[in-house]
């Protein structure tokens, strides 16, 4: 049991993180205050380093992690895409960024609380995933 949570909640962290790195990345030329893509730009750098992490354990159990929900990411691709066109300005980003960190605080929280039986060691990474996300929501707030 242990070994199966710790996988499952491995494979939505990897999600999350492919979907976070991916929603920065679709806002980031928009971007215009120097504080604000500085902000990005280390919350990315930190996803990828524990996405580096998370790729090291998931080897360990011959498993290839999880690629986001193509519905959910659709549906931000779209959302982020029609915001952006009627309003590219950072207030706009910052309202994106904080919906988007939000959502995943709230998902990786669930996960967290459904795979009780993960390692220690996975929950932890599950809980600087959290405390990454909530960091660029109150980075973003003085641009909301």
């Amino acid at each position: 049991m242990i070994e199966q949570d710790t996988i499952r909640l491995l494979r939505e962290c990897d999600a999350g993180i492919k979907m976070g790195v991916s929603s920065i990345d679709d806002v980031f030329d928009y971007v215009s205050s120097d504080d604000f893509r500085h902000a990005l730009k280390y919350c990315k750098d930190q996803h990828v380093k524990l996405q580096d992490e998370i790729q090291t354990l998931l080897d360990k159990y011959h498993d290839d992690g999880k690629e986001p929900n193509m519905m959910a990411k659709g549906m931000s691709w779209m959302k982020t895409n029609a915001k952006l066109a009627m309003d590219g300005s950072d207030e706009t980003i910052a309202d994106l960024m904080t919906d988007g960190c939000n959502m995943g605080v709230k998902t990786l929280n669930k996960y967290l609380n459904q795979y009780e039986a993960a390692d220690e060691q996975s929950k932890n990474i599950t809980k600087r995933l959290i405390n990454l996300e909530e960091k660029l929501v109150m980075d973003s707030r003085r641009f909301l």
